[in-house]
């Protein structure tokens, strides 16, 4: 659920603990930073509006289903109803702080104006204290959620959090200025329009609602990318029912319905075409630009581009199940995780509040007994309840999570949790699968040697016409080089499989032998030497072989095996740059393994491996004190995965449940495992500069606030100060967060 009201992480903290105390409730992760808790409950104990009244008890409010925007059915992401309660919460925070802002310029006019003498008025003091207290009294007002959420509302929970110190401490200098001012209305001597204290309130008030407004515009910004995501679906969908074209909304759209798709619109949701034809860009899942040819009987997915054609599809997978939303909700759930790093500031915050108003009052009771004098102690208290800011620590984290999580899934890459980020910095071992993860995963046409008085494209035609008659792999390979070559086809008779030896075939009139080097041979043919010492550096290098005799007399040579896929050997070379060590691992035989190791550039080469048996290679390396990371295709090697400290499932397209990975690759791009290992890097290090700035800021400003310095150089620091420090900490937190957004990947201009 959306919660808007949330000002600080002692909010979220105690909104938690307020959940985890409910009977029913099962657990309770609030994200302080995303707006947003997901709580697991039973509902034969604990009702959802029972929930939902124990977070309104708190002072906060709970953005319902019905206040999402047009389009966002049940089921639809969060991200939508949070973003309603982002927009309203930022306007309310706008409105107040323009209206406190307009009272306190006449304020500061009536007090530090007066003060400093650069205004002169022969006012009565009761008559200025008077104004000063209403107009501060009107800064309260527009304040008014601080003293809802800090004081009423933990009388109801029994939990401080960062609104009791804003509470206490602008309701202390107003209280007192109360007091100067009941004392200057009786006369008593010592009191005047000087003494008063009410800018003080009103003065911190402005600045921290500016800081939280300023906060809170950085903290929507975290979440842009999941916002961008989901608007790659439209919010509305044309379908066809009772004979009719209706434009509905998106979320109204069911399985089995007829949709519409003209060219330049988006897919809405998930299909099958059942009638036209068009050339669609599914750049969003394959990150390939060039556009797939669909035709009836084909699948589409929801958010990709219609280019050409206009076709029609039968709904398969609409609301909460399509690709979109499927991606958007396992963001979400990794934007609530927490990671590891995170637990220290966590402990910190839980005890911070209730830690700094005790520090306050031993801090007043200090300067009193030193015989500094009440207002001089006050003074200091008020500053040390106002500088002290738990949400730079509470944000540190989350924030940078949010952007680097959102950023991934941008870019096809999906981080399931906060704790794979920071697994993914720490990884010191990767270790590959070789077939479908290296390699493309199926046979390919490598190697060519043409008889020197034959033309390639004659050969090419002959071997692939024959070869289309047979099942084999290998026939598939040389089918697929005859694409590539744009070399047609011709008609095939005669056509006759010897099995595990080859195949004999009439093509354009020629005898053809197509097969090993055994087969050829037995039949008949000679073979020049040169060919084979071509024959012995392929076989050296683990490919297949595919002997070629035209009536009689050798035509040609291919060299057939499962290739590299693009970037590979790039990409084992950043990694091994980057101090990372890579193996690779296959149930293949050695002497294959060892030639696409070699490669690839892998000199650790484990063969023979079993699924089982991967796992348990797996085991032994993080044995040994290693971070390690799997790479495999998620079906195969699911156990691996699991086993490993960091499993990374790639080219699983748009089926992104792979229950063993930590990380999803949508596309099937090695690149991407570069990015994700180096994004995760790059965030780690802003949590860390982050958790430094916040630790730091706490530890210099506290003991400044209460008055350390004063006994040396007789500097204390203004409250009205602190309040603009404790702001500029909490926005300096998110904007380094936000810094995560330039990040660029380590190939992306490649792409």
């Amino acid at each position: 659920m959306a919660i808007s009201g949330m000002h600080c992480v002692s909010c979220g903290l105690n909104i938690e603990k307020q959940l985890k105390r409910a009977a029913g409730v099962v657990s309770a992760s609030v994200n302080y930073a995303a707006g947003k808790a997901y709580v697991e409950y039973d509902p034969t104990v604990v009702s959802l509006k029972a929930i939902e009244k124990i977070i309104e008890d708190a002072g906060y409010t709970v953005v319902t289903p019905a206040e999402r925007p047009p389009g966002a059915a049940e089921g639809a992401p969060l991200e939508d109803a949070a973003a309603v309660a982002r927009v309203k919460e930022m306007t309310d925070l706008k409105i107040r702080f323009l209206t406190a802002t307009a009272l306190s310029v006449p304020l500061l006019f009536f007090s530090m104006g007066m003060h400093s003498g650069l205004v002169r008025l022969h006012w009565p003091d009761i008559t200025v204290a008077l104004i000063q207290m209403a107009l501060t009294t009107g800064i309260i007002i527009a304040g008014y959620s601080f003293y809802v959420r800090g004081i009423f509302a933990v009388i109801k929970t029994k939990a401080a959090n960062m609104d009791t110190l804003i509470a206490l401490g602008t309701g202390a200098a107003y209280i007192y200025s109360i007091f100067v001012m009941v004392a200057i209305a009786r006369g008593v001597a010592g009191y005047s329009a000087d003494d008063l204290y009410f800018e003080v309130a009103g003065f911190l008030l402005v600045f921290i609602m500016l800081g939280k407004w300023l906060e809170a515009r950085a903290t929507g910004k975290t979440s842009a990318a999941l916002r961008l995501l989901m608007n790659l679906a439209p919010k509305t969908a044309v379908v066809v029912r009772d004979g009719r074209e209706l434009a509905i909304p998106l979320g109204d759209v069911i399985v089995g319905d007829i949709v519409i798709v003209k060219p330049g619109q988006r897919v809405p949701v998930g299909g099958i075409i059942t009638g036209g034809a068009s050339s669609i860009d599914e750049s969003m899942v394959t990150g390939e630009s060039v556009p797939v040819e669909k035709k009836p009987g084909d699948e589409v997915i929801d958010g990709t581009i219609n280019k050409t054609g206009a076709f029609t599809f039968k709904a398969t997978r609409v609301g909460k199940d399509t690709a979109i939303a499927r991606i958007v909700k396992l963001v979400e759930e990794a934007q609530l995780s927490r990671a590891p790093i995170q637990a220290l500031a966590d402990r910190i915050s839980a005890i911070f509040v209730p830690s700094v108003a005790a520090l306050a009052i031993i801090v007043f009771i200090a300067w009193f007994i030193a015989g500094q004098g009440f207002v001089f102690s006050l003074t200091v208290a008020i500053t040390v309840l106002i500088i002290a800011c738990p949400c730079s620590l509470g944000l540190a984290t989350p924030t940078a999570v949010m952007v680097s999580t959102g950023m991934a899934a941008r870019n096809g890459i999906l981080i399931k949790s906060a704790q794979a980020i920071q697994t993914a910095e720490a990884v010191d071992i990767i270790v590959f699968d070789k077939t479908g993860t290296l390699t493309i995963g199926r046979p390919v046409v490598t190697d060519i040697m043409i008889n020197d008085n034959l033309d390639e494209r004659h050969v090419i035609c002959l071997a692939a016409s024959a070869e289309s008659m047979s099942e084999h792999s290998l026939s598939h390979a040389m089918a697929g080089f005859a694409r590539q070559k744009n070399v047609a086809l011709k008609p095939v008779s005669d056509f006759s499989a010897i099995k595990g030896k080859g195949i004999s075939a009439r093509v354009d009139g020629a005898k053809l032998l197509i097969g090993s080097q055994d087969y050829i041979s037995g039949q008949g043919v000679k073979i020049p030497e040169h060919f084979l010492q071509k024959s012995t550096q392929l076989a050296g290098e683990g490919k297949s072989l595919v002997w070629v005799a035209e009536n009689g007399a050798l035509a040609g040579l291919f060299g057939v095996a499962d290739a590299l896929k693009d970037y590979a050997v790039a990409v084992i070379q950043r990694l091994k740059q980057s101090g990372i060590r890579v193996l690779m691992i296959t149930g293949d035989n050695l002497k294959t393994a060892l030639a696409v190791a070699s490669s690839a550039g892998i000199e650790e080469v484990i063969a023979h491996a079993l699924p089982g048996e991967k796992a348990e290679r797996i085991k032994a390396l993080r044995s040994g004190g290693h971070t390690v990371a799997m790479v495999g295709d998620g079906i195969n090697d699911a156990v691996a995965l699991a086993t490993a400290d960091l499993g990374i499932a790639i080219g699983s397209g748009i089926d992104i449940a792979v229950e063993s990975a930590h990380i999803v690759l949508i596309r099937d791009d090695l690149r991407d495992v570069l990015s994700a290992i180096s994004l995760s890097r790059y965030a780690m290090k802003k949590i860390r500069q982050n958790l430094f700035w916040a630790f730091f800021y706490n530890i210099i400003g506290i003991p400044v606030a209460a008055g350390l310095l004063y006994p040396f150089t007789g500097f204390l620091l203004n409250p009205v100060l602190a309040g603009a420090a404790m702001a500029f900490s909490s926005v300096t937190v998110v904007s380094n967060s936000l810094l995560i957004k330039r990040y660029r990947s380590i190939d992306k201009d490649s792409r």
